[in-house]
C-alpha cells in the first residue's frame, strides 16, 4: 500500500510564549536549526519510500505562511493544504484527512501516517524503520500508534501501556509525578507521541462505529468543500456542527484494533522552553543561548535574545526569552505554566498573545515601529512581483516613503511609480494600491494618521489571494 503523508499544523504553541504567538505558532518557526518545524517535519517525510504527496491540515489564518514555507523548501512538485474554518481538534482533521485522501487518491485505500507538524526526531533511520513496521501492521487492519520509550517521568505526557502482540493494553491521562514514576520503572509503558499509522478504510470503519457523528459531518466537510488554488477548504457549516475531539478518545481509546510500535527515534514534542532545553546543544556550562547574549556566572539556563541585547548574571536554571515586545523571565522548571501568562494576556484583550510586532502577509510583512493614540509608524515589506489589495480606509490617512526598491502605487484611476526616498499622500476615502514590480524586496516606511487605526478599517475591492474585507 502507498503512504499518504497527514500533517497536522494547527495549534498555537502556548507554552513556548513570548516567540509563538497565535498569528505566528511554534510549527512555523525556527527553534531547532534553519528550517523551520513544518518544515524539518516536511523533509522527513520526503525521505520516505513509496509516499504520496503531502496532505497538510492547517488553520484558515496560517494558510499563507504554511505555504511560503512549503514552497521555499523547493522538495514537492505538489501537495494538499486543507483548512479549517474552526479548529474542532485532531479527530476531525485527521478524518476529513482520510475522505480528502480518498478523493484524491481515486477511491484507492492508502496508509495515512499521520505526524504533527511541531515534533523533533534526532534519529531519521529509526524514524524510518518504525514506520515500516506501523505501515505491515496497517495493512493487516490495525490502527497503530507510535511509543516511545521514557527515560525520565515526564508528567505533560500521555501513556501507553503495551499488551501481547503490541497490542495496546491501556491508554492512560497525563500522571502526577509519583504515577509516572511508577510507569517509568516498571519498563511496560510508553509515551504516547501522537503519531499514528492506520489505512484509510480501516480508519473510517473505526470511526463510524465509535463516533459516528463526528465521521458523518467530516464526509459532509470535504463533500461540500471548496478548492482555492492549492487550497481546499473544508465546509464551515459542516465542521461547525462536527464534535470537537481528539483521535485518542474519538477511537484510539475505545477501539479493539489499536496497536503500538515501539519507536526509539530521539522523539520530543517540543512542548515547552524546557523540553527546547532538553534537546538543544548546550555549552560547556549548561545554557542554551541564542542572539546577541552575554553572561557571566550562568548555569543550566536557556537564554534568547531576539531584538536586543540580553546580558544576565548569577542566574541557575532560568529562562530568559526576549522579543521585540515582550520579555519571559522564570525559572526553567515552571515553562508549563507559561501559557497561564498567555491565557491572563488573552482575558484582559491584550494583543500579545496573537501577534508580534512584524505581522506576515501573503506579500510580505509589516512592522509596527509606533504606535500612539492618533498616528502609527509602520515598515513594510513587499516581496517582489507581489502587490497588496485593491483598498480603502475610512478613518486613516496615509504617507509612504520608500526606502528600497520601486514601488508601483495606485490612487483611484492615477498610477504612480516611486523610487527611493520619494513618498506619496493617500487620503482617507482614496482607493489604493501598493505593489513591488521589481526584482527586489520594496521597503517602505508607512505613517498612518487618524481617528483610528485598527486593522479592521479596511475594504477591499480587488484581492489576488482570495482575502475579504
Amino acid at each position: 500500500m502507498k503512504l499518504q503523508p497527514v500533517i497536522l499544523a494547527g495549534g498555537t504553541g502556548s507554552r513556548l510564549w513570548p516567540l509563538s504567538r497565535e498569528l505566528y505558532p511554534k510549527q512555523l518557526i525556527n527553534l531547532t536549526g534553519e528550517d523551520s518545524l513544518l518544515q524539518t517535519t516536511l523533509k522527513r517525510v520526503s525521505e520516505l519510500p513509496n509516499c504520496l504527496s503531502p496532505i497538510i491540515v492547517v488553520g484558515e489564518e496560517h494558510r499563507f505562511l504554511t505555504k511560503n514555507q512549503v514552497e521555499e523548501l523547493g522538495i514537492f512538485s505538489e501537495y494538499h493544504l486543507l483548512l479549517e474554518p474552526i479548529g474542532r481538534n485532531t479527530a476531525p482533521a485527521i478524518s476529513g484527512a482520510a475522505f480528502y485522501a480518498k478523493k484524491v487518491n481515486g477511491g484507492e485505500d492508502v496508509v495515512l501516517l499521520v505526524l504533527p507538524a511541531d515534533h523533533l526526531i534526532a534519529k531519521p533511520l529509526a524514524f524510518g524503520a518504525a514506520v515500516e513496521k506501523a505501515m505491515r501492521l496497517a495493512g493487516e487492519g490495525r490502527l497503530v500508534t507510535f511509543g516511545v520509550a521514557p527515560d525520565h517521568p515526564e508528567t505533560g505526557y500521555g501513556y501507553i501501556l503495551r499488551g501481547e502482540n503490541n497490542q495496546v493494553a491501556k491508554f492512560v491521562e497525563k500522571p502526577d509525578l509519583a504515577t509516572a514514576q511508577e510507569y517509568v520503572a516498571s519498563g511496560r509503558y510508553f509515551w504516547n507521541s501522537g503519531m499514528f499509522a492506520f489505512s484509510v478504510d480501516t480508519l473510517l470503519a473505526e470511526m463510524e462505529l465509535h463516533s459516528p457523528d463526528m465521521i458523518h459531518k467530516m464526509a459532509i466537510a470535504v463533500e461540500n468543500g471548496k478548492r482555492d488554488g492549492v487550497f481546499f477548504r473544508f465546509s464551515m457549516d459542516a465542521m461547525m456542527s462536527c464534535p470537537s475531539d481528539s483521535i485518542d478518545y474519538a477511537v484510539m481509546e475505545r477501539t479493539s484494533k489499536a496497536s503500538v510500535v515501539e519507536a526509539d527515534m530521539g522523539w520530543s514534542d517540543i512542548g515547552s522552553w524546557l523540553a527546547l532545553w532538553e534537546v538543544a546543544e548546550k555549552d560547556a556550562h549548561g545554557n542554551v543561548v541564542t542572539g546577541d547574549v552575554i553572561l557571566e556566572d550562568v548555569e543550566n539556563s536557556l537564554i534568547r535574545a531576539g531584538d536586543t541585547l540580553v546580558a544576565a548574571v548569577g542566574l541557575r536554571d532560568t529562562m530568559i526569552i526576549e522579543t521585540a515586545d515582550a520579555v519571559l523571565v522564570a525559572p526553567i522548571s515552571k515553562s508549563q505554566d507559561v501559557k497561564k501568562v498567555v491565557a491572563r494576556l488573552k482575558k484582559s484583550g491584550r494583543g500579545e498573545f496573537q501577534v508580534h510586532r512584524t505581522v506576515f502577509r501573503p506579500w510580505g510583512s509589516f512592522t509596527t515601529l509606533e504606535l500612539q493614540e492618533r498616528f502609527q509608524i509602520k515598515r513594510i515589506s513587499v516581496k517582489p512581483r507581489s502587490k497588496l489589495s485593491l483598498q480603502m480606509h475610512y478613518h486613516r490617512h496615509e504617507h509612504w516613503v520608500v526606502v528600497n526598491g520601486t514601488a508601483l502605487v495606485t490612487t483611484d484611476d492615477r498610477e504612480v511609480l516611486l523610487h527611493e526616498n520619494q513618498s506619496v499622500y493617500i487620503p482617507a476615502g482614496t482607493k489604493h494600491r501598493l505593489e513591488n514590480p521589481g526584482t527586489i524586496p520594496l521597503e517602505l516606511i508607512e505613517v498612518q494618521i487618524g481617528s483610528y487605526l485598527g486593522e479592521d478599517d479596511i475594504v477591499r475591492f480587488d484581492d489576488d489571494y482570495g482575502r475579504k474585507a
